[in-house]
């Protein structure tokens, strides 16, 4: 039977929300109240669904994480695009497995760790902002980098890539921390994407056009 654990403490309320969304939320309720007040009806109904867009942009679940050892499990939400071996990454890793995860406006956007192990190196990069579904987004947008040591002193590389709209990549963790399989450690906002570089020896799980959960998806085992 699977067993499984938390990463992270249990939120505190029935319908998490990132804080990286309390300033859009309140500013976008406020702005409804205006409206509502003024009795701009057609206005005041698009406020309102748009402020409850932003909600559930920034829903923030918990999550049960798979206790299996070697597990490297899904840091975001959403489909897989792209499963290969690749010749490069970020961090000059050599050859491994990239698994690309494609996050719409409607999935989570809250990010987690692959496996546990310490953060050994973070790179930001400014760029562009082509769709994160094509080929081209991974090296030419915006991006953040993590290069992560596990436990057993392998190598895995995650790294948020900025979409069309996402304009802000946030990011928790710093260089030295030690982290947790599952465990938050960033959020992209507004449709984005998600590289993982695993070793080359690695057992994958996943296929192009599965759906995955941050957390509680396993991409594949480590050896």
């Amino acid at each position: 039977m699977e067993k499984y654990s938390r990463s992270d403490p249990p939120g505190q309320t029935a319908f998490p929300i990132h804080r990286a969304g309390y300033p859009l939320i309140f500013g976008s309720a406020f702005v409804t109240l205006i409206l509502a007040v003024l009795g701009f009806t057609s206005l005041t109904l698009i406020c309102l669904a748009a402020t409850l867009f932003i909600c559930a942009f920034f829903r923030d679940p918990d999550r049960v994480i798979p206790d299996r050892q070697d597990a490297i499990v899904s840091p975001a939400d959403g489909k897989i695009i792209f499963v290969g071996n690749v010749p490069d990454s970020p961090f000059d890793l050599g050859e491994t497995i990239k698994i690309s995860i494609f996050m719409s406006v409607f999935n989570v956007h809250v990010n987690r760790v692959p496996s546990s192990g310490q953060i050994k190196d973070i790179k930001y990069h400014p760029g562009k902002f082509f769709s994160a579904n094509l080929d081209k987004a991974s090296k030419k947008n915006e991006h953040n980098a993590l290069l992560l040591e596990t436990e057993n002193g392998k190598n895995i590389g995650f790294v948020q890539i900025a979409g069309l709209i996402a304009r802000r990549i946030i990011c928790h963790v710093s260089p030295q921390d030690q982290v947790l399989r599952g465990q938050r450690f960033g959020i992209i906002c507004f449709g984005s994407r998600l590289d993982v570089y695993i070793p080359a020896d690695s057992d994958i799980e996943v296929s192009v056009g599965d759906t995955v959960k941050a957390g509680e998806s396993v991409l594949g085992k480590l050896y």
